[in-house]
């Protein structure tokens, strides 16, 4: 090849560096899901993004939570989780994630310039299971209530002594001071007047008001008196006709009472006594009823009328009718078809949308029969609280919850400290590396840095080029390759002063010193290549980070070293022909 096409190859090759190391805008085109437009977003290109180490970032390490949720095939739930997780962090925006399998319990996600941790571990820990359920319609918590009772008192749990009666002053001052007398002391507070009763007076505690006076001490008095003969799931589940609008097979607790019932209720003994084709599920969130706190409990059908599994797209938007968040979902033509049919029978019935087991507002009635659009109101929630749970609703949910079991956080000035320290360990190794080629090897050593200079373009350009992140690791790779580098000039010009020894002229020693230097170059490149890509395959992203700068910077090496130091010789012998001795 004649050196003006070699300066040609070189020059491409600088031209295509820079090209990838210089910031620019692009374009990239989405289609919405819903509408079918395309739009087109503008996007900044960093050439070279860092990792978690030089960034500062997240790094979790988690595994199956086999205490929920027992996993028959725990293999194929961790490939069905990491390619849920891949999803979800894809649609989070956090840019070049690492989210990868090590062995065969464990996924490590690290998130580089993450400034939410506590927003990621809930996108990242969040099953997002959502489920269509319609609420029972028998009473058969009702019905089931005083057998759960007994259950308990046979375990030795009883309900609470009943509240004394209010005192006269207490009685004129009216139902509320009554109701709050009756609630400090641990029974329940009277319902309103109209609240929809249970299957007993005892239970919801209502008396009739046939004389149209205001009977709130007398409501309270029989609640109290109906308390003394009841247990403990009878004097704190009540029906929720006091909310207001309440759905058959809705209940309510009061809020301190809500991990004790809970853990009543999920007691083995009491467990068994649930009807057949029941369950049991709590609402996401307390509801204040006057100046009470209550968690709802719904007694639902246990078969789900249709799951997530057919969901096809979520949006976030805001409702303009409340002016709160809603989460708009569409489903399937499948699931669709499925969702209309289920619906069509139910229609005058109440739907419970649940999320990971947890009721999502009240259930709504059922007016007419719904196809594949619906929407979750997300009563007290943000808007990112709405975008977050579309984020995951459109990712898919997790086969088995997953638990944390390794955390870490990398501030960004730990990063920027771990930046500068690379930087000054490779520029003081490179100043070391050209003090040694130019006084050893004088002018041919001067070649050689120049060569040196582009292969550090060339290195960076290719990491740019294939959009790799820079890790400390493979800074620590960069550096080591600079000595690499100049490893394959230092064979040239040890066979060229042989050469030279040997009475050779100059030309003809530069030719046989490139020429019988090759084979020791390319096996200690090989060699060290072969090890780089076996650390790229089984190490975990540091490691990988290491092996594809020092694999990248071997390739660059190579191209220097043979390629370009050659050229410049070339260069150098043709402006001096009749040239007797070589610098070197």
């Amino acid at each position: 090849m004649s050196i003006r096409n070699r300066l040609l190859v070189i020059l491409a090759l600088v031209a295509l560096s820079v090209f990838y190391l210089v910031p620019r805008n692009i374009t990239l085109r989405e289609r919405d899901l819903e509408t079918g437009v395309i739009t087109d977003r503008t996007e900044k290109r960093v050439p070279l993004k860092l990792g978690l180490d030089l960034q500062g970032g997240m790094h979790l390490a988690l595994e199956l939570d086999q205490s929920k949720q027992v996993s028959a095939d725990p293999r194929r739930d961790l490939d069905l989780a990491l390619t849920v997780l891949r999803k979800r962090i894809d649609e989070f925006g956090v840019s070049e994630p690492v989210i990868q399998k090590v062995g065969d319990e464990r996924i490590v996600v690290e998130l580089p310039g993450i400034d939410d941790p506590a927003r990621a571990k809930s996108i990242v820990q969040r099953s997002a299971f959502l489920e269509f359920r319609i609420t029972d319609e028998t009473n058969a918590l009702d019905k089931a209530i005083p057998a759960m009772d007994r259950a308990l008192r046979g375990l030795g749990i009883r309900g609470d002594k009943p509240a004394a009666r209010p005192s006269a002053v207490e009685q004129l001052l009216g139902g509320d001071t009554a109701n709050k007398a009756a609630a400090d002391s641990g029974a329940k507070p009277a319902p309103a007047k109209g609240a929809a009763a249970g299957d007993s007076g005892a239970r919801a505690g209502a008396a009739k008001d046939t004389a149209g006076k205001d009977t709130a001490a007398t409501d309270t008095a029989a609640t109290d008196t109906a308390g003394a003969g009841s247990g403990v799931l009878a004097s704190l589940i009540q029906v929720s006709g006091a909310a207001g609008g309440a759905a058959p097979g809705e209940y309510m607790v009061p809020e301190t009472a809500f991990p004790r019932v809970d853990s009543l209720l999920n007691l083995p003994p009491v467990r068994r006594l649930l009807p057949r084709g029941v369950t049991l599920r709590w609402s996401a969130q307390p509801t204040s009823v006057g100046v009470e706190s209550y968690r709802f409990l719904y007694a639902l059908d246990d078969r789900p009328i249709i799951t997530g599994s057919n969901l096809e797209d979520a949006q976030a938007q805001i409702d303009p009718l409340t002016n709160g968040p809603i989460v708009t979902f569409q489903l399937d033509r499948a699931g669709g078809r499925k969702f209309g049919d289920e619906t069509g029978r139910h229609v005058g019935d109440y739907m419970a949308i649940l999320l990971d087991g947890r009721v999502q507002g009240r259930p709504p009635v059922i007016q007419s029969r719904i196809s594949r659009n619906g929407q979750i109101t997300l009563s007290g929630r943000t808007l990112q609280e709405a975008q977050d749970l579309a984020l995951t609703l459109k990712a898919g949910a997790l086969p088995i919850p997953l638990k944390i079991v390794e955390e870490r956080q990398i501030g960004p000035s730990l990063g920027q400290d771990a930046i500068r320290s690379g930087v000054i360990s490779g520029f003081i190794g490179t100043l070391f590396v050209v003090v040694v080629m130019v006084l050893y090897y004088r002018l041919a050593g001067v070649l050689a840095v120049a060569a040196l200079t582009l292969y550090l373009l060339f290195t960076l350009g290719g990491l740019s080029m294939l959009d790799a992140t820079l890790t400390l690791p493979g800074l620590a790779g960069l550096v080591l390759s600079i000595g690499i580098a100049v490893d394959a000039n230092v064979l040239i010009f040890e066979r060229i002063r042989e050469e030279l020894a040997a009475g050779k002229t100059v030309r003809l020693a530069v030719d046989e010193g490139f020429k019988h230097a090759m084979s020791a170059i390319i096996d200690s490149n090989v060699t060290t290549v072969l090890t780089g890509l076996f650390l790229f395959q089984f190490g975990t992203g540091p490691v990988k980070g290491f092996a594809v700068t020092l694999i990248l910077g071997i390739a660059a090496s190579m191209i220097t070293a043979i390629f370009v130091t050659r050229t410049l010789f070339l260069i150098w012998l043709d402006r001096k022909p009749t040239m007797a001795t070589l610098s070197i």
